[in-house]
């Protein structure tokens, strides 16, 4: 099975940017869907971007789109979640996620395996 690890949170002022990465082991990346989810203290875990396997088909949580972007090189196993103009409300923990489902989907039942997450936090 593949194993996720993300990097890359930290503490930003709001208006900045952060990249994150989720650096894939164990089996190829390309076999996956891979998606970025966060989660936020009190709130559930909620969809933020999601990336198909070769196609190059994206899918954004409203609330980040245009501000957030999902791309990854197979060849590296490696996925990034470029971010700008962050928000306060941006601060959570982010999880990266694999699926070996047909297509890209924002339903984070459909993903099966998961990293252990890195914190994002945006100072107002």
């Amino acid at each position: 099975q593949v194993q996720l690890a993300e990097s890359g949170g930290g503490l930003v002022q709001a208006g900045g940017s952060l990249r994150l990465s989720c650096a894939a082991s164990g089996r190829p990346l390309s076999w996956y869907v891979v998606g970025w989810f966060r989660q936020a203290p009190g709130k559930e875990r909620e969809f933020v971007a999601t990336h198909s396997r070769n196609s190059g088909s994206t899918y954004y949580a409203d609330s980040v789109k245009g501000r957030f972007t999902i791309s990854r090189e197979n060849a590296k196993n490696t996925v990034w979640l470029e971010m700008n103009s962050l928000k306060p409300e941006d601060t959570a923990v982010y999880y990266c996620a694999a699926t070996t489902a047909i297509g890209v989907s924002p339903s984070k039942d459909d993903y099966r395996y998961w990293g252990q997450g890195t914190q994002v936090t945006v100072s107002s």
